[in-house]
Parts: structure tokens; sequence; C-alpha cells
């Protein structure tokens, strides 16, 4: 028998050399992320797309949309073990037990950051509580049932949160950024705290709207003044501020009408939604694992049927519904103020228009008569040039009044032959603005929208 050759010690530092020479040529760099555990504890950690890949779940597309180099749309992506946020300046991964911001030290994600943690840490304790109730109830419902029952992602909530149309909605009106917990009422009373990945998600939805609607304040604020200054006087300074205004109208109504088709989207689609369900998909994920175990023997007719019951049933989303439809609410607000801004631009934008055709008007008509006083003029110059001939005539020998009965009655001519030819053009219509005259007859400068003060700093 032949046996290998013993390695020496040089060929151990090869080989474990060899990993890190390969991570390099694969350019691999680790990131700063701030971790925040359901507990409300937080830390910082450097870790790698591997290793985020692994921890997740997620593959690396969906990691690419947090990539601060690449631009992506406002984007919510619920997978098997966590949520991909994407709204504005939050990016972040939601999974059952904690959440990674990728870009913490951006001054605009502090505010975020820092009600994350007071959401997370008030909260904490009533969570674990509830999963453990989940859990028995759980397991006394799947003993009774098929093992194929707890792979559901809903599943947990029809048995253990009891999230359905007997309990109170995560958040029926729009939160006003108080750090108490979200709680559900049930039937006997007592509460119930959301799902940590509920809670988070609600803190990111309520940071990205709260962020388009103070900068769509301000915008109004600084807008219609300028709008209104600009139907006073026209000017080159008030038509560049018209027009900045125009353009950043235009990017935050972009902004906006992103969020509001990607909650849009999520709220017709009920399996993206239930994909959402981290908390429960694990602990019914628990629950199965144990069951199957127990229910190895079973008749492999009884599970076929087993899982076409599991396709026909419709996951219970009510509770994630109610939630992204007051944010949906509330960003459908803010894209009405946006379009009626931009209403008002477009009904200013027509009012000046019309004053600037009626001045061109009346620049035509002042061409016009100046035009026609040419042509009489011209005609008197005529007369003086036929007596300006060296040619005699008895008129030269005529008594000195004659002269002047001849200027002035060729002055007198001149001033008829006028007077004839602006009251022809008035009275065929040439000298009047009838396409903006009789249009606009009695347009009046657009009313202004009564002004507000934004409720939150952006």
């Amino acid at each position: 028998m032949v046996r290998s050759p013993k390695p020496t010690p040089d060929d151990d530092v090869h080989h474990r050399a060899a990993p890190a020479a390969a991570g390099r040529r694969k350019g691999t760099v680790n990131r700063a992320w701030l971790v925040v555990s359901d507990s409300g504890r937080s830390y910082h950690e450097e870790v790698g797309k591997h290793s985020i890949m692994r921890r997740t779940g997620l593959p690396a597309r969906d990691l690419r949309v947090l990539d601060p180099l690449l631009s992506y749309p406002s984007t919510i992506l619920g997978r098997e073990r966590a949520i991909v946020i994407n709204l504005e300046h939050i990016k972040a991964v939601i999974t059952a037990t904690e959440v990674l911001i990728p870009n913490s030290n951006d001054p605009l994600v502090a505010p975020f950051v820092q009600d994350l943690r007071s959401r997370v840490s008030s909260s904490y304790g009533a969570p674990q509580q509830e999963a453990q109730d989940t859990g028995d109830l759980d397991g006394e419902v799947m003993g009774k049932s098929t093992s194929c029952w707890p792979s559901f992602p809903g599943q947990a909530l029809r048995h253990g949160s009891g999230v359905s149309k007997e309990h109170g909605s995560l958040s029926g009106d729009v939160p006003e950024g108080s750090p108490s917990p979200e709680l559900d009422v049930t039937n006997d009373g007592s509460t119930k705290v959301a799902p940590f990945e509920f809670r988070v998600l609600e803190v990111c939805l309520e940071s990205a709207c709260s962020c388009l609607e103070s900068e769509t304040l301000a915008l109004e604020q600084e807008a219609y003044p300028a709008l209104d200054e600009l139907t006073s006087k026209i000017s080159t300074l008030n038509l560049e501020r018209v027009r900045q205004i125009k353009s950043r109208l235009v990017a935050i109504s972009g902004r906006v009408q992103r969020v509001r088709d990607e909650l849009e989207h999520l709220l017709d689609d009920d399996m993206d939604m239930a994909e959402m369900y981290l908390t429960n998909k694990l602990a019914s994920q628990r629950v199965g694992e144990s069951s199957t175990r127990i229910n190895l023997d079973n008749d492999g007719v009884e599970t076929e049927s087993c899982r076409e019951s599991f396709g026909a049933l419709k996951p219970n989303i009510e509770e994630l519904e109610m939630l992204l439809e007051a944010y949906f609410v509330q960003i459908d607000g803010t894209l009405n103020k946006l379009y009626h801004l931009r209403e008002y631009v477009d009904d200013t934008e027509d009012y000046i228009n019309i004053m600037l055709d009626e001045k061109q008007n009346q620049l035509l008509q002042m061409g016009v008569m100046l035009s026609t006083a040419t042509v009489v003029t011209t005609a008197g110059v005529v007369v003086v040039g036929l007596f300006g001939m060296n040619i005699g005539i008895d008129l030269y020998n005529a008594p000195y009044y004659k002269f002047w009965e001849t200027t002035w009655g060729t002055i007198v001519g001149c001033v008829i032959l006028y007077v004839l030819a602006i009251g022809f053009g008035k009275k065929s219509g040439l000298l009047q603005s009838y396409q903006v005259g009789k249009m606009y007859q009695g347009e009046a400068a657009p009313t202004p929208m009564p002004k507000t003060t934004p409720a939150c700093g952006g």
C-alpha cells in the first residue's frame, strides 16, 4: 500500500493562505452594519455580503437593493427569512429577531435609528411571552391536525397570534411618532404586541412618509408666495425661482409616486404580505419540525390531500394589511398635495401666458398704428415733393396766404386719412385682440392655496 507523503509545515502555511488570497481576489469587502435586536440592544458589526446572505437567507440580487452606489426605486421585498426595505433614505434588512441597517452613520438615518431603538426597547418582554403562548397553542393544534400545516406562513397567525377580524388594528390611524409599543386589543380585554418585524416595518414607513410629507410642506410654503409674486410682477428672477420650484416638484412627486406604487403593489398581493410574517413562519417551522418527526408513518395519500388544502387556503394578513393601508392613505394624501400644487403651477403658467399674449397684442397694435402713420406721412411727403419741382405754375404767383392754405390743407388731409385708416381697422377687427380678449374674458389670477406649517422636520 502506497502512503501519501506527510505534509510539511510549509504546505500547511500555503493551504491556510489560499482562502485568504481567494477572498482578496474576489474583492470581498466588509461593511459596517448596525444591528438592533428584538430586545432593543444595538451594536455595530463588520460583516461581509456572504455572511449577510447566510444570516438572512437573502440572495445577492436582493442585497444589491441596499447598495448606496446603485440607484434602485423604493422597494419592500418579503422573503422566506427576511424583509428588505429600501424607502428613500431608509435601508434595512429585517428578520424575526433583529434588524440590520447598513447606512446608520447617515445624518438622515439618525432620527430613524433613535426612534427604532425606543420602539423596540419599550415593547421588549411582551413579544417573548406571546411567542411562547403561540408555540404552545400551535403545538396543541398541530397534535390534532396533519403535519403539513405548520409550514404555512399564516398558520401561526390563525392559531397563535390570532390576528383576525376580532382583533383591533395595529395602526388604525397615521402614527404620530410616539415611542409606545403597538398593541392590539382582544375580545377578553388583553393586549397583544405586534410582531417584531411589523414594529420595525412601521418605524420604516413612518420615517419615510414623514420625510416626504415635510419636504412637501416646505415646498408648498416656498412655492405659493413665489407663484403669487410672479403673477404680480413678471421678471427674470421670479421666472427662475418658479423654474427651480417646478423642478423640485417633479422630483418629489416621482419619489412619492414610487413609494405609493410599492405599497399599492403589496396591498394587491396577499401572498407577498403573507411572506412578511417572519415570526409566525419561524414558530410554525419549529412546530412543523417536531410534528414531522411524530407523523413520519402517515399515509402518502393523506399528505397529498393536505398539500391541496394548503394551496387553496388564503392566508390571514389582516394585521399587515391594516398597517400598510394606514401609510398608503398618508402617502396618497401627500401625493394629492403635490398634485394640487402642480395644478396651481399650471394655472399660474396659463395666466402668465395670457398676460404675455395680451402684451404682445398691444405691441402689434402699436406697430400697426405706427405703420399707418408712416403711410399717411408718406402721402404728405408726396404732395410736398410735387410742389418742390422746378416748374412754373400760377400758384407760385398767387398771394402769400395761398401758401398757408395749401400747407394746412395737406396736413389736415393726412390726419383725416390716418383717422379713417384707424377707424377702418377697428371696425374690421384688425386692431382688437379677439383671440385673447374673447377667449379669456374676465380671467383672474389663480387663487392662492392656504399655507400650512410642517408638522415634522425633514
